[in-house]
């Protein structure tokens, strides 16, 4: 593994480490360090860091679906310029292309059932190339990003034998 991916590896478990820590676990100088930072942000391998938030703890209305999204992709682009006109709005947390059942997997939030609602029914469902959207309601969060949520056990998820 080179020092690179060992230094992609400490800050996926810990973006705020301190570049000291980081440094004498590479056995490197914190110089080092921050010019191998420096490169992954400019070659685009990192592109930001952000905190896991626990959602459901943060704000007790809001609402997340992950969406299935059949598209007819346009000639000379395939699917990046219908992927890109949906990333662009503000309740869309993350689009990916997949296989299968469905061409894009979109991931939305909102502040209620209803905004994400009516962003699905006015404004995703009508663009051109949008064939079909389903819309799955995500109910809890168990782990994320290698996290796990951790909460008190609920009798309703228990099963007895």
């Amino acid at each position: 593994m080179t020092m690179k991916e060992k230094l992609v590896n400490i800050l996926r478990q810990d973006a705020r480490m301190p570049i000291g820590q980081i440094a004498a676990m590479l056995g490197v100088s914190e110089a080092e360090v921050n010019n191998m930072m420096k490169e992954l942000e400019a070659s685009g391998i990192i592109i930001g860091y952000t905190a896991i938030i626990n959602e459901e703890e943060f704000d007790k209305n809001a609402v997340s679906a992950f969406i299935e999204v059949r598209v007819s992709p346009a000639v000379n682009c395939g699917y990046d310029d219908i992927a890109a006109e949906i990333a662009q709005y503000k309740e869309v947390s993350s689009v990916y292309l997949m296989s299968g059942g469905y061409d894009l997997a979109v991931t939305v939030k909102g502040s209620n059932l209803r905004e994400v609602a009516t962003f699905v029914s006015d404004r995703l469902a009508p663009l051109d190339g949008v064939l079909s959207a389903t819309t799955h309601f995500i109910l809890h969060r168990y782990k994320e990003k290698d996290k796990m949520f951790v909460s008190e056990t609920d009798e309703r998820g228990l099963v007895s034998p």
